[in-house]
């Protein structure tokens, strides 16, 4: 019997891990949201970057990855990503179902493990006006890359992948428009 992992942030562009296969799939009554700070990799404690988490939302669904892992490789796999996990996330089980062409499997719903960052972890950042979040993201850099990397490529994956996520493509969209706006210095005299 196959581990599944649920991946909703950078886990969809960059797993990191070996898997058997990939499928787009959505859970039922969360929604993402980029309210943790990234001390590790979009960040660092002294500037966190805003990374996504997972947060009640009663009739929404927010839609990912999942990834089948071989049995004899999922310890091995899940250890790694506790470790990547570690600024603030937790590992639980959700329940996950196929979307789009994968769900013609013939598979209904199925259990899946992913990390979700709680209100009152150590680096939880909590919802902000969209002008706070995005001076955030403009200035956090960790060594994972940039934190406008991360909400670019976040917002460019979920467009390949089918899913719509208002949050996101609004962030990523102000993001874009400040990056536009910035003053372009010369050092000329």
């Amino acid at each position: 019997m196959s581990v599944w992992i649920f991946g909703y942030g950078s886990l969809l562009w960059r797993p990191g891990f070996p898997y058997v296969e990939a499928k787009a799939a959505r859970v039922a009554g969360l929604s993402r949201r980029l309210e943790q700070g990234s001390p590790d990799h979009r960040g660092t404690p002294e500037r966190l970057g805003r990374v996504a988490t997972l947060v009640p939302a009663p009739g929404a669904h927010v839609g990912g990855l999942v990834y089948a892992l071989a049995p004899a490789e999922a310890d091995a796999i899940l250890a790694a990503l506790d470790e990547r996990e570690q600024g603030g996330y937790d590992r639980v089980t959700v329940r996950a179902e196929l979307h789009g062409a994968a769900a013609n499997d013939g598979i209904a719903s199925f259990e899946a493990i992913t990390w979700i960052a709680r209100p009152g972890n150590p680096w939880h950042l909590g919802p902000a006006p969209f002008e706070t979040m995005v001076a955030d993201v403009l200035e956090a850099r960790g060594p994972s890359g940039t934190n406008v990397e991360y909400v670019l490529r976040l917002s460019e994956t979920l467009v390949t992948l089918g899913f719509e996520d208002d949050h996101v493509s609004s962030l990523a969209d102000a993001v874009r428009a400040a990056l536009a706006n910035r003053p372009v210095y010369s050092t000329r005299t």
